[in-house]
């Protein structure tokens, strides 16, 4: 049990001293504070948990969003489609930094031993989700991001420059009263209770977003869609330290599954085939871009007699649902299996449900966050934001890497400030975390913060009004002085109630921030019922919220930056910035006076003690607890090679994945002997450690023999690994590959044949045709067309299969390969195959033949009652746009049934 605390003296505050501190352990903290340290700056990196499991990313990441690959998407594309996915309202220049530097941070993650999916040739496997731009770089290992980074902080050259304190929770940005550059920060330790005082010469948030606002629709506090441990902490240090936010009125709302606090992953599941329908099976997105425009089509429809709304999985194969499910069930949310298990739900059977999360507020999804530059550079000197916090819009994951980069750079000019700290506000600081001690039996955080984001739905959520949103603001004025008596008595509590006034300032600026937008922009991010217009010629403005000298949130409209990039549909007007002020209120009539509010029940003592009959659980291994200290340190191959003997499977196991973990010089041949280990455990750990490890893995000789030694092992997981890495890796050849063929399991062949097709064996790929397994004979017409010089003719056993799914495979091949008159003449019949996936591969082979053949059967497909079918059929109809009949079928397709087909037929005119 917690030891109650007392409150500790502000002279006895523990003192810090860097050049550069970085609040936040997450994806943009970790970044900035590698990349201040290799500029020579001393970093201190503050989490108020455990650097290693902390932030977003610790969740888990199946891809990246916003990946611009050359070859693949050009930066102006994206930060045009930016534009427009955020109505205009954006500073181009911080868009085009993650445009142009994203794939620099891809290819520097890469060295770090993340790892993004690449086809048999080692390409980038970019797929695309949205109908315009193909950004988005699926991560097969992605819920291994945290660790991959976290090994990078704990090497031995970034320890001598990185000081990591976990468990410390800043609460102020401490500022030069003179000038108002950050000089620091103060917080104290989440454990111990200490008041920790840090003086710095540059200050980087890269706390997250404030995924705590809205309450989900299950009520519980931490079942939120964005990490729950997001509070808002850096959005109030930011607006307590002077700095602008900006577009918090901007909400972030995203489809989720029903009941369960997470995302749908409509980015994975859309390029293996699945997409949004109504309870009619029809798709209904006309967006082009995960934007608030299509949160709004995703809201009526669900709200209307078309409604429940479904994520459809169930019409796919067999092999591909595995697929999704590999991702969906080991990432983003590991528990997404257990959910559907314990509702008797399956992919094959049910289609998942979809509803609405709860609001929230971050940049890097929607729009809302602290102002900064495109060096991340806030308006208060010498403080940085970067990742969710920072209002760089839809910036996902790479934009927080990149921004943490650009902090990290900036700041490591500045050095350590030495000279004297401002008392009132480090009193200040100290009262806003002791204070819940002052009062024990105050309402305890739970009850608190239930009853303040209730308020927030209730007044807050879209869609929005004035009156609403001024009852909002009153209930959040009121609540402050309820705020100020919570109690706590561990270091925990102070923890949580500290985070409660965070929500609480976050639940203002957006309220205000709501008021003050007279519009409707963003669909459903900022839906004004009274206001419903867009209005861009007096708000093509960024809404800009600040803490005035007087202590009031004041508002600026300022100017749209001219565009770096032309987007034809806006025209930001430019001119002076308005200063609005401080924002008011709309009056609402009451019927009398209002009732006090019912005072909090005290939080009964805890029971101390294990009931009777309850087993006590044994402890964990002691050697297990003496590895997972020395990881810590990032030991060599030699201290960990005692535990990688041990007697006991689970310390074998264990050591294994440290290696994973750590990522020792030499490690790679260490883990391939570790396939060949008797304990199924151990074998499991080496194979995922060598996948995970595969980016900087060196292709030694000694590894390649190690795993060809594996492909002898009984265990098909391993041999299926062994050929993955030693595919990846340059490793084998074709002779090798094709022994793989006649393997016993499936998975093992599948991969043999994902290897021969990156060395080009097209010979032995000819032979796998025949192979009695659907998914192996799938693979190979695919990897027919993936081969560096492609050809029809060794499709053509495949074209006469007599499983459908094969079948349309190597007719949708034929795109890749070319498609000469003869094949073209079994593409148009099969047009007519019972099997809509046939008929969908036939119109997509259409795409590579003479337009002659192809116009006027693609153009009698646009009849097909399957939408895929027709979708196939209208996108390989633009491939031959320049034909004026193909043009004139298109203008037929804009008034499909389908939305999909609707939105890619009316881009023949682009």
């Amino acid at each position: 049990m917690d030891t109650p605390l007392t409150v500790p003296d502000l002279s006895a505050a523990t003192e810090l001293s860097c050049d550069v501190l970085v609040i936040g352990g997450g994806t943009a903290g970790t970044m900035a504070a590698l990349t201040a340290a290799e500029r020579g700056a001393d970093v201190l990196l503050l989490e108020k948990a455990h650097v290693r499991h902390s932030g977003a990313l610790a969740m888990g990441m199946d891809g990246v969003n916003n990946a611009v690959v050359p070859g693949r998407a050009e930066p102006d594309d994206y930060v045009a489609e930016i534009t427009r996915a955020n109505d205009g309202l954006v500073d181009q220049s911080t868009v085009r930094q993650t445009a142009t530097r994203g794939f620099a941070m891809v290819r520097r993650l890469e060295s770090y031993g993340v790892k993004f999916e690449k086809d048999e040739h080692g390409e980038y496997a970019v797929r695309q989700v949205h109908r315009s731009g193909s950004y988005v770089l699926p991560m097969p290992e992605g819920k291994d991001v945290k660790k991959v980074l976290y090994r990078q902080l704990r090497r031995r050259e970034m320890r001598e420059r990185i000081r990591i304190e976990n468990r410390v929770m800043p609460v102020r940005v401490l500022t030069h009263p003179d000038d108002g550059r950050a000089v620091g920060a103060a917080g104290f330790h989440t454990r111990t209770g200490e008041f920790v005082v840090v003086r710095a010469g540059a200050v980087v948030l890269a706390t997250g977003p404030c995924g705590r606002l809205g309450l989900p629709a299950s009520g519980y506090l931490y079942g939120t869609y964005e990490n729950p441990t997001n509070a808002g902490d850096g959005y109030a240090m930011a607006y307590h330290a002077g700095a602008a936010l900006t577009g918090i009125e901007c909400f972030q709302i995203n489809p989720l599954i029903k009941d369960y606090n997470g995302p749908a992953c409509a980015y994975v599941a859309n390029p293996f085939g699945g997409y949004q329908v109504n309870r009619h099976g029809e798709r209904f997105v006309e967006s082009d871009y995960w934007s608030g425009q299509m949160m709004a089509e995703f809201a009526a429809e669900l709200a209307s007699d078309r409604g429940p709304v479904y994520l459809k999985l169930s019409h796919l194969p067999e092999e591909t649902i595995g697929a999704v499910e590999s991702i969906l069930h080991t990432t983003e949310r590991p528990t997404r299996g257990t959910f559907h298990e314990n509702r008797g739900h399956d992919y094959r059977t049910h289609d998942i449900e979809m509803h609405i999360s709860e609001i929230g507020l971050c940049g890097g999804h929607s729009a809302s966050g602290v102002r900064v530059d495109d060096h991340a550079r806030t308006t208060v000197p010498r403080l940085y934001a970067a990742g969710d916090l920072a209002s760089v819009p839809h910036n996902y994951m790479i934009g927080a890497f990149v921004f943490g980069d650009l902090a990290g750079e900036d700041a490591s000019q500045y050095r350590a400030y030495d000279g004297v700290l401002d008392q009132e506000q480090l009193a200040a600081a100290h009262e806003l975390v002791y204070r819940p001690l002052r009062n024990p039996d105050g309402p305890p955080q739970p009850q608190v913060e239930y009853k303040l984001r209730r308020f927030v739905n209730d007044y807050v959520a879209p869609p929005k009004t004035g009156a609403k949103l001024s009852l909002a603001v009153e209930a959040f004025d009121r609540m402050s002085a309820e705020i100020a008596g919570m109690g706590a008595r561990t270091a925990h509590e102070l923890m949580r109630c500290a985070e409660v006034s965070f929500i609480r300032d976050c639940a203002e600026m957006a309220a205000r921030a709501s008021l003050a937008r007279t519009e409707s922009r963003w669909g459903l991010y900022h839906e004004r019922l009274d206001h419903p217009e867009r209005d861009d010629t007096g708000w093509l403005h960024h809404l800009d919220l600040r803490k005035s000298p007087s202590g009031a949130m004041e508002f600026t409209a300022r100017p749209v930056e001219p565009y770096l990039v032309p987007v034809p549909e806006f025209a930001p007007p430019g001119g002076p910035e308005r200063h609005l002020g401080e924002v008011a209120l709309v009056p609402v009539a009451t019927a009398g006076a209002r009732d006090a509010a019912p005072a909090a029940l005290a939080l009964r003592p805890a029971a101390s003690g294990t009931p009777a009959g309850v087993p006590t659980p044994a402890g964990p291994h002691p050697r297990l607890l003496r590895l997972l200290s020395l990881v810590e340190d990032s030991p060599d191959l030699e201290a960990l090679g005692p535990y990688l003997d041990d007697a006991d499977p689970s310390v074998r196991a264990a050591a294994v994945t440290a290696l994973g973990e750590t990522a020792p010089a030499g490690v790679g041949p260490v883990l391939a002997a570790r396939l060949r280990d008797g304990a199924a455990p151990v074998r499991a750990a080496a194979s995922a450690a060598l996948r995970e490890l595969v980016e900087v893995l060196p292709a030694e000789p000694a590894l390649g023999e190690g795993l060809r030694e594996a492909l002898g092992v009984p265990d098909p997981a391993v041999r299926a690994a062994a050929l993955d890495v030693l595919r990846a890796l340059r490793l084998g050849d074709a002779p090798l590959y094709a022994g793989a063929l006649g393997d016993a399991t499936v998975e093992v062949r599948v991969q043999a044949v994902r290897a021969l097709v990156s060395v080009d064996a097209v010979t032995e790929l000819g032979r796998a045709a025949a192979d009695p397994a659907r998914e192996v004979r799938v693979a190979v017409a695919r990897g027919l067309a993936a081969v560096r010089a492609p050809a029809p003719e060794p499709l053509a056993p495949l074209l006469d299969d007599p499983d459908p799914l094969v079948r349309g495979a190597a007719l949708a091949a034929l795109a890749g390969t070319g498609c000469p008159p003869s094949y073209a003449a079994g593409a148009g019949a099969a047009l007519g195959d019972g099997a809509w996936q046939v008929r969908s591969g036939a119109a997509t082979a259409l795409r590579a033949a003479p337009p002659g053949l192809a116009v006027p059967a693609l153009a009698g497909a646009l009849a097909d009652p399957n939408a895929d079918v027709r979708k196939a059929a209208v996108l390989s109809l633009l491939a031959h746009r320049a034909e004026p009949a193909a043009r004139l079928a298109l203008a037929g397709a804009a008034d499909d049934p389908d939305a999909d087909v609707r939105a890619y037929a009316s881009r023949a005119g682009r």
